[in-house]
């Protein structure tokens, strides 16, 4: 993982493009105390000896309800954000995407912060992600589905 910037905690994550067959992104949305409400794709931190593609797995079985091998990762990045719990972290966020013909998302283990942060998940259709009046990320959502569309 690249340094840290100064202050800030490293934090490993797993993220998921989950796209089913009618080419729409899972995304779920949480309403913080402290800024407006976010959506964001299924995944989360790494736990510590856990690799990447065993946390997304992990992660989107937790989120969704959904037990299957994520693949290879389609993208890396690293950004600096504040996490729910109010701690500065630069993130080490590997993607990857899986494909379902569909899926009815039913968390399997939902964890306490997810809860009281309302989690709710929604299927969006592409075009409705350019116009939708909250924050979601990754800001470039729609260019990284299509970058990764087989």
């Amino acid at each position: 993982m690249p340094n840290s910037t100064p202050n800030r905690m490293p934090r490993p994550a797993a993220r998921i493009l989950l796209v089913d067959a009618q080419r729409r992104v899972l995304l779920f949305r949480f309403a913080p105390d402290d800024r407006p409400p976010l959506w964001c794709t299924p995944g989360g931190a790494v736990d510590p000896g856990e690799s990447y593609e065993a946390a997304a797995r992990r992660e989107l079985h937790e989120e969704t309800g959904l037990d299957v091998d994520c693949g290879a990762q389609v993208a890396q990045r690293t950004v600096d954000f504040l996490t729910f719990e109010r701690v500065e972290v630069t993130a080490d966020e590997r993607w990857f995407r899986v494909d379902v013909d569909a899926h009815e998302v039913a968390a399997a283990a939902p964890t306490e912060q997810e809860v009281r942060l309302g989690m709710q998940g929604r299927w969006f259709a592409r075009e409705e992600i350019a116009r939708w009046p909250e924050t979601i990320y990754p800001a470039d959502l729609i260019e990284m589905l299509e970058e990764t569309d087989r």
